[in-house]
């Protein structure tokens, strides 16, 4: 029996490579994206499996609808949360509708496709939910002077990160994973579209992301970096921030008396 995979931002950059590894590695594809042109050259380079192509604009409700609809009704087996906008300007800058397409896009529809699929990936006692954010998770404490400004665009990325580990913890003993995949940069479209050259910065390619995902799937991570080379980073932050968790009480601490 082939295995579903449902790919948001399939037609490009990180969720093209997932596109391209999955249908190569046999599984049936619902691939989600704006263009249909990219969409149909997808199909065509994989003729040995069944992709149905889905075009849907998730920065909008309608296209979240859509998406969570089809997904709510197929049995899917790995959903990869890709789709994505950066947006990269101060808050004060930031048009209304370009901050609620990153919300849309990041949050609103990253959440509501994995609570199209949870139900039936436990019912069914396995499947595995791929939440694609990046490091910009980790950079709420930077100063002022680290560049661009981008609060929007980092706090959902740190959404997603605390989503992916939280769920995660709820489906202990369901057969159903979820991992958080945070790169750096990356070789794709996705800096260009906002106007940004980063040709002279080294960057990971998305065939090497995609290949950190799924090797840390086999690892058991529950967040995976596949830039970081020192594990043991990820676990410090992990343990300061239930530390901080921990160490609350009911009584005012002693610095803001009086």
């Amino acid at each position: 029996m082939s295995r579903l995979a449902l790919v948001t931002g399939a037609t490009s950059g990180i969720g093209r490579a997932f596109a391209d590894r999955l249908a190569s590695d046999g599984y049936d594809l619902i691939a989600v994206g704006r263009n249909k042109a990219r969409l149909d050259d997808l199909v065509a380079a994989h003729p040995d499996v069944t992709i149905r192509p889905l075009a849907a604009d998730l920065s909008t409700a309608e296209g979240i609808d859509q998406v969570a609809a089809v997904a709510a009704n197929e049995p899917i087996d790995l959903l990869v949360n890709n789709a994505g906008v950066a947006h990269y300007m101060p808050l004060a800058d930031l048009p209304e509708d370009k901050a609620t397409e990153v919300i849309n896009v990041k949050i609103l529809a990253a959440t509501r496709l994995a609570r199209a699929v949870v139900g039936g990936m436990v019912e069914r006692g396995s499947g595995t939910i791929i939440n694609v954010g990046g490091m910009i998770a980790f950079s709420g404490p930077a100063p002022a002077s680290v560049m661009p400004r981008r609060a929007v665009y980092g706090g959902a990325l740190a959404y997603l990160l605390a989503f992916s580990q939280l769920l995660n913890a709820e489906l202990t003993g369901t057969g159903v994973r979820v991992q958080a995949l945070l790169p750096g940069v990356v070789a794709t479209e996705f800096h260009t579209r906002q106007g940004m050259d980063l040709s002279a910065i080294p960057r990971m390619s998305a065939e090497d992301v995609v290949t950190a995902s799924l090797r840390g799937l086999e690892l058991g991570e529950t967040v995976t970096a596949p830039g970081v080379e020192d594990a043991s980073l990820l676990e410090d932050v992990f343990t300061a921030d239930l530390a901080a968790f921990g160490g609350q009480s009911p009584q005012l601490a002693t610095r803001y008396r009086a």
